[in-house]
């Protein structure tokens, strides 16, 4: 009877920690000793050694990694912080293996949040203010994809960065208070421009209905 106890303990025991899921859109892997093995688990339930194996779910469908908080510096020294980029990428199920073994489980804050930080810094660095926030934010998330792809390509990485969306980045107050009033005086004379040629047309048609007029009583005459 103790045999048969200690039978059952044990039993219980293994399928309490050594029966897991691996949840759908993730792929499991497994280490044992602090080694990765080479099995990949399909979603499901499944069986591992307890105490002696450690299970990881590694995402494999499409996921939005979100960076917050990046402060970087223009070129004419001013601290400007972006508070949120959304990053949607998706890792190679047939790469997990590879990019697990060569970049961990968090292998994403190599490749995405550090990579961010770095790029962003770098897309500042070069530029103005004024061009960072106006008149060249509508490349930065161009631009992040087409280096995050290509540093994640090159390493093969297995990362397929799929969009990038980048909210404005927050300045100091008095200069947003200047470039607010920038575009105020730009929308201002955009529409006294306007104004002028519709005056400037409606005048020139004046005239010539007025000469077309001048030609017919010449005729009659």
């Amino acid at each position: 009877m103790a045999l048969v106890a200690v039978l059952l303990a044990a039993a219980v025991a293994i399928l309490q920690f050594g029966l897991h899921k691996v949840p759908e859109g993730t792929v499991g892997v497994y280490y044992r000793g602090g080694a990765l093995m080479k099995t990949i688990a399909a979603p499901g339930y499944h069986m591992q050694a307890p105490f002696i194996t450690r299970f990881e779910a590694i995402q494999v469908n499409i996921q939005t990694d979100l960076v917050r908080d990046i402060p970087c510096g223009t070129n004419g020294g001013t601290v400007i912080n972006f508070e949120k980029i959304e990053v949607v990428n998706r890792l190679d199920r047939s790469k997990v293996h590879d990019t697990i073994q060569n970049y961990g489980v968090n292998y994403d804050k190599t490749w995405i949040y550090d990579k961010i930080h770095h790029e962003i810094n770098q897309f500042c660095s070069g530029r103005t203010l004024e061009e960072v926030y106006i008149s060249q934010f509508d490349t930065v998330d161009e631009q992040l994809i087409a280096q995050l792809q290509k540093d994640c390509t090159e390493w093969n990485t297995g990362i397929e960065i799929i969009s990038i969306r980048v909210t404005k980045p927050r300045i100091p107050d008095a200069i947003r208070s200047n470039f607010e009033a920038m575009e105020a005086e730009k929308t201002r004379l955009m529409v006294a421009n306007q104004t002028q040629k519709v005056v400037l047309k409606e005048a020139e048609t004046d005239k010539m209905k007025k000469i077309v007029q001048a030609q017919k009583r010449a005729e009659i005459s």
